[in-house]
């Protein structure tokens, strides 16, 4: 039976009838309706020639969702059959996992793009950390404890967190005094576990670095690093499961033998505060008033 995804965190949600959002089978497959418009052929086409293009090196393959083609479903807002990507469920198997969507570079349009989307995006891009940090939250869930549940702050309060504030929403991300909202002051307990090591996010982002450094074939406008980890693990000493995928490609263009500078710029600085972090777990130096955090995280 299909149903909404238990762990969203951003973009538009199935929440009951009159809601068109991406639903789950339960089953490892993840249904997303296309768009009617450019948006939804753009993402079939990217995944169709993500799928047959053998200059993906099977290491960077590994990144994005599978593909298991297209299908009509009952969509979820109640208005019949609609055509949906068929996709892998990102957050299938996992039990309380931390999530985040993190928006990579600080143009969110593409050139091509009408100048009424354009002023669209901008707007956005400059309410958020988008321009001065080349990428921005879209969306997170952190998982606290199994009476507290998940503390997760609007997607809207998400978007409009400042600068200040993404540093400090990335150091909590890994934090295990995450029981009061307002605590200012992470401990980054899970830095090493899930940031670090051969395996950890910040050795995946530098190996997808590593490939936009030299990729020209797309040019990845508006696309998302999901990152997830299970915080339990960590708390047992196991292996935390830490991942990062990319999503969201409606927005892809062709490369055209130029390096896609715009998601490669954004890459490079996620990647400089997440190692900043490990550098320095126990530096805070954020200035963040409790009024404003709580203002900006708690809406």
């Amino acid at each position: 039976m299909l149903k909404a995804p238990q762990h969203q965190v951003a973009g538009h949600e199935a929440a009951g009838v009159g809601n068109l959002g991406p639903l789950v089978d339960g089953s490892g497959s993840f249904y997303k309706p296309l768009q009617d418009d450019k948006r939804g052929s753009n993402e079939v086409a990217f995944y169709t020639s993500l799928s047959t293009n053998n200059g993906i090196p099977p290491h960077i393959r590994r990144f994005f969702p599978r593909f298991y083609g297209t299908q009509h479903i009952e969509a979820s807002d109640g208005s019949g059959l609609l055509p949906h990507l068929v996709l892998e469920d990102l957050t299938l198997g996992r039990v309380n996992p931390s999530i985040m969507d993190i928006k990579i570079g600080s143009r969110t349009w593409a050139p091509e793009s009408s100048e009424k989307y354009i002023e669209k995006c901008l707007k956005k891009d400059r309410e958020s950390s988008s321009l001065p940090l080349g990428f921005r939250i879209s969306g997170l869930q952190i998982y606290r404890s199994k009476e507290l549940g998940f503390w997760k702050p609007g997607k809207k309060a998400a978007q409009k967190l400042s600068t200040e504030q993404v540093k400090l929403v990335l150091r909590r991300f890994v934090s295990s005094n995450t029981l009061n909202d307002l605590d200012l002051k992470p401990d980054c307990a899970f830095a090493s576990t899930v940031y670090g090591g051969s395996t950890g996010i910040l050795s995946q982002l530098l190996e997808l670095k590593a490939w936009f450094e030299d990729q020209t074939i797309y040019h990845l406008y508006s696309c998302s690093i999901l990152v997830t980890f299970e915080k339990e693990l960590a708390l047992q000493g196991k292996n935390p499961g830490a991942q990062i995928k990319l999503i969201d490609f409606a927005h892809v263009y062709e490369g055209r033998g130029v390096i896609d500078h715009n998601f490669l710029g954004g890459l490079c600085s996620l990647i400089k505060f997440i190692s900043e972090i490990l550098t320095a777990p126990s530096e805070c130096k954020i200035d963040v008033s409790a009024k404003a955090d709580q203002k900006n995280l708690t809406d």
